[in-house]
Order: structure tokens, then C-alpha cells, then sequence
């Protein structure tokens, strides 16, 4: 603190704050009344370690390199996100990167799910809807990382795709109904893929945005947070997500344009890819443990739901 802030910001409290399966996040304070936010990149504190060292797809979201680039992304763009003040990769003192990062006070969007003022509600979704529609206009005809530039030689999907064949293998060991009807979800992933068209346009999106990624300030303004995954991909990939996670209040971010093959594709993939999730987290000791057993029992419920829409 005194290295990145001066000899006047002496750290008098540091506590863990709630949530990080993929990074640690302390709230510091000093004891000249500054708060900010530790960020640690630690490996072995990582629940997604092994997908991670198994080159999976939660590589895409993870280090320090990513919170960097798309905080840098993020705010050359106008959409509100916490500075960051400083990020020490030198691993010269610790094996891991960490970074301070501006203390947004304020609670998750989440908490705005029961508010009592319908006015307030409206003026916070509405203007996270607006800050999301801002920042999926932000287009190329590429997609990936905001630091990559080359052409994909696949469609994005195809990543998906591959990653919910992964994830319905690991569930399939551990949930009996999965196994039995793990061919038949196959099968409706197949074919969902097959509808979708290719296109060459890509907007830019955050990649796991629940309301828990959102926080809200005094001035009932919206930051996101957890950024590492951004990059440019199909929007449907994110409206499916916050269809998922926002309930009814995603009539306030939802959009006209939206390709409806690939909203029904990129949702199946997100009920498989949470089921498999909340397993994960169950079986590596994440400390809410009915949160994790309700997430796969959930999401578990909805993939196989798919079944019986598809087979009427």
C-alpha cells in the first residue's frame, strides 16, 4: 500500500470478501479512511485449478493478463468498471499476481431484484441495459480476446460446443439421470448446433454476466466486475446468460436483433456448463456447499427439461 499509495495509506483491516471461485478478493482499509480491493491470481486457491492446468475452457477466464486488458478495454470504451491501480506480475516476493483495485461501494445488482421503489429499480436496470447494449456495439469481424486480432478459422460456437461435450462427460459420472439420458442430450446439442448460420460479426461481452457481476453505487450507477472473461463473441452467448440469470427483470437488457437459433444453442450449453459447475464446485470443497448442490441440481433440471420439449 505505501509503495502504490504513499506513506499515508498504512493497511488497519483486511478482510475476505464473499465470493472468488476463480480469484481471492480482500476490501483493505486504511487507516487515513482509503478502502480498496486486493485481487489475488492464486492457482492453488483456484476451484477450476485442474481445467485450468488441463487446458479447458475456464483458461479463457482466468489471470491477471485478461483483468488488465479488459479493464483497459472496458474503460478506453466508457463502460464502468473499478480502476485499477496497480497489477504486480514480478512473482519476485509471491508466486502469484495480485492487483489494488478501486473500491466500488455499493451492493450487486441482486439486491435490486427485492427493492421496495419500483422507480429505483427501473433507473438501475435500465441503466445497465443501456450500458450493455453500449458495449455489445462495440463490433469486429473477428472474434476472441480484445488483444487478438487474427482470424478464428471456426465458427465461436464450436467452442461451446466442444466445452459441453466436456462438461457432460464429468456430470454424467456423478448424476444418474445425466447418464442415462447423456446420449440424448447429445443428440439435442447436435442438433441445436446444426441450425445456427455463420456469421462474421461479433460484439464485445463480459462472458458470465449474473447480477452478482454487477455492482451498484450510491448514485445507483451500474460497474461491472469479474472481467477476465470478456472478449468479442455472439452477443446470444451473453442475452442467453442474463435471460438465465436476471429472470424477469431482463426485460430491461434484452434486444430485438438476436439470432434465436443460437440463444436456444448458447442456453442448453449454459444449463450443462453450470450443472457441471456446481458439481466442480461440491466436489472441491467450495465453502457454500448447498449453493453448489443447487446450482447442479438446477441447471440439471433444466438440461433435461430440453428432453422433453424435444421429444413431444
Amino acid at each position: 500500500m505505501k509503495k502504490v499509495f504513499g506513506t499515508g495509506y498504512l493497511a488497519s483491516s483486511v478482510t475476505k470478501m464473499h465470493g472468488g471461485a476463480q480469484k481471492v478478493v480482500y476490501k483493505i482499509k486504511c487507516s487515513n479512511g482509503f478502502i480498496c480491493v486486493l485481487y489475488v491470481w492464486d492457482l492453488s486457491m483456484n476451484y477450476f485449478k485442474e481445467d485450468i492446468e488441463n487446458d479447458d475452457i475456464h483458461q479463457h477466464s482466468y489471470g491477471s493478463h485478461l483483468f488488465e486488458l479488459n479493464n483497459k478495454y472496458l474503460k478506453q470504451h466508457g463502460i464502468k468498471t473499478p480502476a485499477l491501480y496497480d497489477l504486480n506480475t514480478e512473482k519476485t516476493r509471491y508466486p502469484f499476481d495480485y492487483a489494488l483495485v478501486e473500491y466500488a461501494d455499493g451492493q450487486t445488482a441482486e439486491s435490486y431484484f427485492d427493492h421496495s421503489d419500483s422507480r429505483v429499480q427501473d433507473k438501475v436496470f435500465e441503466r445497465l441495459g443501456d450500458m450493455l447494449a453500449r458495449m455489445h456495439a462495440n463490433e469486429r469481424y473477428t472474434f476472441g480476446k480484445a488483444d487478438q486480432s487474427e482470424m478464428g478459422t471456426e465458427n465461436c460456437h464450436y467452442e461451446q460446443m466442444e466445452n459441453a461435450k466436456v462438461q457432460l462427460t464429468y456430470a454424467s459420472q456423478y448424476m444418474k439421470d445425466i447418464q442415462v439420458k447423456q446420449n440424448k442430450l447429445l443428440d439435442i446439442l447436435c442438433e441445436l448446433e446444426s441450425r445456427i448460420k455463420p456469421r462474421t460479426q461479433y460484439g464485445y461481452i463480459h462472458g458470465e454476466l449474473g447480477p452478482n457481476h454487477v455492482l451498484v453505487n450510491d448514485k445507483l450507477e451500474p460497474f461491472l466486475i469479474d472481467i477476465e472473461g470478456a472478449m468479442f463473441f455472439d452477443i446470444e452467448h451473453e442475452h442467453s446468460f442474463l435471460e438465465i440469470r436476471f429472470g424477469d427483470f431482463y426485460r430491461y437488457l434484452k434486444n430485438d436483433k438476436l439470432d434465436p437459433d443460437r440463444m436456444l444453442f448458447y442456453r442448453f450449453h449454459h444449463h450443462i456448463s453450470l450443472l457441471s459447475g456446481g458439481l466442480k464446485l461440491l466436489h472441491r470443497g467450495f465453502p457454500d456447499e448447498q449453493f453448489a448442490k443447487d446450482l447442479a441440481n438446477y441447471h440439471a433440471a433444466c438440461a433435461l427439461q430440453f428432453i422433453e420439449e424435444y421429444y413431444k
